[in-house]
């Protein structure tokens, strides 16, 4: 029996921002393989390169060298559009900041990419993902009506609407209190459950990571610590 293959595997990821002499080394020879269905936490001090790794993994800005799979699809070949295409419905990101459309509803905000995608039903299957998030009463109030910790949770329900099989957060507690956080994390992780995905949590938070499977700590653009290992 053929083990699946994994939700990432990357092999000496680079990524330099500018040119010539400005040129500035973010990662510096990344090796990494995470397995369907787990749990990672990425720690690091500021200026490791956690979000700028969270960013070539999901799509959002593309590696300068090195070779990159994420979900069966060779990220580094991809052009922009395949690239838009290979991520659409199968990678859910939720930020530190909401990143909400101010002049939709909450219902609005989490059908969109369910549209975009083309997946049928997609107001039934937001105001379902908002009503599993606790927001069953909240579907037509606008972003400015709605607490942070609402806001974000309106924003895991728009990332985990269309079921994606791998899910970045990038400190999603950040802007919110202590027990806000507490209970966002609660659900991002319970969310991620029951739909069987990967899960990749960039934070400064070590009691965040201690719920992880695995916790990788960057260090200057490279790999320092993988308990994995």
């Amino acid at each position: 029996m053929t083990s699946p293959l994994p939700a990432i595997a990357a092999r000496n990821l680079t990524l330099e921002l500018g040119s010539g002499d400005s040129a500035v080394a973010v990662l510096r020879g990344i090796d990494l393989a995470v397995p369907q269905g787990q749990t990672l936490a990425l720690l690091g001090p500021s200026g490791s390169g956690k979000s700028s790794l969270m960013a070539v993994l999901s799509g959002l800005e593309r590696a300068s060298g090195g070779t990159l799979d994420v979900g069966g699809a060779n990220f580094a070949a991809l052009d922009e559009d395949a690239l838009a295409t290979a991520r659409r419905g199968r990678i859910g990101v939720v930020l530190q900041a909401f990143h909400l459309l101010p002049t939709m509803t909450a219902l609005e905000n989490v059908m969109t990419p369910l549209e975009l995608a083309g997946m049928p039903d997609a107001e039934m299957r937001a105001a379902a993902e908002l009503e599993a998030v606790g927001l069953g009463a909240r579907l037509h109030h606008y972003p400015a009506q709605l607490s942070g910790g609402e806001q974000q949770r309106v924003a895991i329900a728009r990332a985990l609407a269309p079921q994606p099989g791998l899910v970045f957060a990038d400190e999603p507690t950040g802007n919110l209190d202590a027990a806000t956080g507490a209970a966002i994390m609660d659900l991002l992780f319970a969310r991620r459950a029951a739909n069987g995905a990967t899960l990749v949590v960039i934070t400064h938070d070590a009691a965040l990571a201690a719920r992880c499977e695995r916790v990788i700590t960057l260090a200057d653009g490279r790999i320092a610590s993988d308990s994995a290992a």
